[in-house]
């Protein structure tokens, strides 16, 4: 059996640390507050295993710089946080338009604009997936412990080389700066993905031809005698700008069909009491921890609650919502914003149960009583409202509910 380090950690130092076992090689980033950690400390440990740091003048050059490196088949990553995230936006959508291979740290912190640089919040959710332009993939984790943000580091860039596909590692800034008692595995027990490599000679290559089994083209990294073309403009298979309506849909096509045809593999979701339930709490990031407690002392009272915190929050997992949905009478979604994961469980639970938000937006951690609250309110309300015949008040519902100010 192989030893363990165990190790006193904070998250991003865990994420750091889970960067240089997954194979990154370049960091390229900006100071910005809560994420800096990850920097600071790459900036000593990369040169020890022979990479390369680089602080670049802002956070749209740093995440040129690591789809280049990508581009040379070098793991690279950035890591950033509010207002960066922002910046990063064009150039994700490059990297997810070309089917580049990279990860994107995101530790969230109140806003918009520079908002509270140092507090806790969850509102860059939507913009994970939507905040470059266009149509486009996209896969995002949500760490809740220490332990988590060194696993999922791994993980995004598993599936990120797996893939071909920009990975966003949503970390908040509790779970970034908490620290931990973390158990690091050998060397030898960490599961590492490379990209598939083209088996047809540089003169037969087409970079964008994908495998028929898995719609991921296999990619040649440029210094390997492979000649091609990269551009942000509609391509095709040889890489080369195209207006040619059938090209055009293909293209599209595939990039979503690529990771919409691996929902099962991609997405992960932690679930805890869902075997004997009737009213679903559905949490991510540090609110899930919270979460838990909540849920363990609603059924120390008898009401049958249950957790689901989607690891995986993009692609979302419709349907585990969807079958949860159908075995409980409500689902309850604190985060720490005025409502935008819930409007995904609204969606996914298609109407068989319904949805009440409980968003927290002063910045502040959610404690378990808040949430604990809510269930009941929901729990009292569903259980008179199914014994009388009589007209009750129904607790706020909708993406809006109960947002504490």
């Amino acid at each position: 059996m192989k030893s363990k380090t165990v190790r006193f950690m904070q998250g991003n130092e865990a994420c750091a640390e889970g960067a240089i076992a997954a194979g990154v090689r370049l960091f390229a980033g900006y100071p910005i507050t809560p994420s800096s950690e990850i920097a600071e400390i790459l900036a000593v440990r990369l040169p020890q295993v022979g990479g390369r740091f680089i602080q670049m003048e802002d956070e749209i050059a740093a995440m040129a710089v690591i789809i280049g490196a990508s581009l040379t088949g070098c793991k690279s990553l950035t890591a950033t946080s509010g207002p960066g995230f922002s910046l990063k936006q064009e150039n994700l959508g490059f990297a997810c338009y070309t089917e580049v291979p990279c990860v994107v740290v995101n530790v969230m912190r109140g806003g918009p604009s520079t908002g509270s640089p140092t507090s806790p919040a969850q509102g860059d959710v939507m913009q994970a997936r939507w905040g470059t332009h266009g149509d486009h993939p996209i896969i995002a984790l949500a760490p809740s412990s220490v332990r988590e943000m060194y696993e999922l580091t791994i993980k995004a860039f598993n599936l990120s080389e797996e893939y071909r596909v920009p990975v966003i590692l949503l970390s908040d800034e509790i779970v970034a700066h908490m620290r931990e008692r973390v158990e690091l595995p050998d060397s030898s027990e960490i599961k590492l993905v490379a990209r598939k490599k083209p088996s047809v000679p540089p003169e037969d290559y087409l970079p964008y031809r994908a495998d028929p089994e898995t719609d991921v083209p296999p990619m040649a990294s440029y210094g390997e005698g492979y000649r091609f073309h990269v551009t942000g403009l509609t391509h095709n298979e040889a890489g080369f700008y195209t207006n040619k309506p059938d090209e055009m849909a293909a293209l599209h096509e595939r990039l979503n069909r690529k990771i919409e045809g691996h929902r099962a593999e991609i997405i992960e979701v932690d679930q805890h009491y869902t075997d004997d339930t009737d009213l679903a709490v559905l949490a991510y990031g540090s609110t899930a921890r919270t979460a838990l407690r909540a849920v363990r002392e609603a059924r120390e009272k008898g009401i049958r609650a249950c957790l689901l915190r989607p690891v995986t929050l993009w692609p979302f997992p419709d349907e585990i919502v969807h079958e949860i949905a159908g075995r409980v009478r409500a689902l309850v979604v604190p985060e720490m914003n005025v409502g935008q994961i819930v409007l995904e469980v609204e969606r996914a639970a298609h109407g068989q149960a319904r949805v009440y938000g409980l968003g927290k937006v002063n910045w502040d951690l959610f404690t378990p009583g808040e949430i604990l609250a809510k269930v009941e309110e929901v729990d009292k309300w569903h259980k008179t409202s199914s014994s009388t015949c009589e007209e009750t008040t129904s607790p706020t519902s909708g993406a809006l509910a109960a947002a504490t100010e």
